[in-house]
């Protein structure tokens, strides 16, 4: 049974201005991530490790080659079809959550559901349960300006599980996090994907996190390349 979830095969993105000229960022890429692994993503800044998470997030389309999600090739797919792939089968966490201010944690993580049209009554029930497993049951009708910084990641986490993907992506996840609720969230982070048996590619430079990831790769002269560990 085939269970790649992520497949990048000679992908390569170069940013053009007028004034400036050409900036290739990644220069054939290819990269393979299946069901129940969790990869890091470590390079310096600058090296194209957010052009990366945003290709396979089918945010930006590459130059050249082919980007595969759940086993369906991703290149000439129309913007609808696209935009249902993300909805349906990625979940996305930043490093700054992006809730919806005007909106209580719950509501957040229905938001997702009923764009994807979950009825209100599933949708709540299912917040519930995540926000829940997230030990947010007591603050799940607060709104987000109430919220401690890892509250508030945890939030964000919840709603990015709230569609049952099986790609999740991740940028920096803990990095605006003081490092003892860095570890906490990343601890229910890591138990989620273990859990659900997502795959899961998270951007860090948390050099402590890397030793429970099952691979760790950077970025050189424009290549996915795994890094060895110490």
């Amino acid at each position: 049974m085939n269970n790649v979830v992520l497949s990048l095969s000679n992908v390569k993105k170069t940013y053009r201005s007028g004034d400036e000229g050409s900036l290739p960022v990644l220069q054939g890429v290819d990269f393979t991530l299946r069901a129940g692994e969790l990869v890091a993503l470590v390079a310096p800044s600058g090296t194209g490790k957010s052009t990366l998470l945003h290709l396979a997030g089918l945010l930006d389309t590459p130059d050249e080659g082919d980007i595969e999600i759940a086993g369906q090739n991703t290149h000439g797919l129309a913007d609808a079809g696209r935009t249902a792939l993300r909805r349906d089968q990625i979940g996305f966490v930043y490093q700054f959550h992006h809730l919806l201010a005007e909106f209580t944690a719950q509501e957040n993580v229905m938001l997702p559901q009923m764009i994807a049209g979950v009825r209100k009554a599933e949708a709540r029930a299912k917040a519930q349960h995540l926000l829940g497993q997230f030990g947010l049951a007591h603050r799940v009708k607060h709104l987000p300006g109430k919220l401690s910084g890892g509250e508030q990641q945890r939030v964000a986490i919840a709603r990015a599980l709230a569609n049952n993907p099986v790609l999740l992506l991740a940028d920096e996840p803990t990095g605006n996090l003081d490092v003892r609720t860095a570890d906490a969230v990343f601890d229910e982070l890591l138990n989620a994907v273990r859990g659900q048996g997502l795959a899961a590619l998270v951007a860090t430079h948390n050099e402590e996190l890397l030793a429970r990831m099952d691979r760790v790769m950077t970025l050189r002269d424009g290549k996915l390349v795994e890094r060895v560990q110490p």
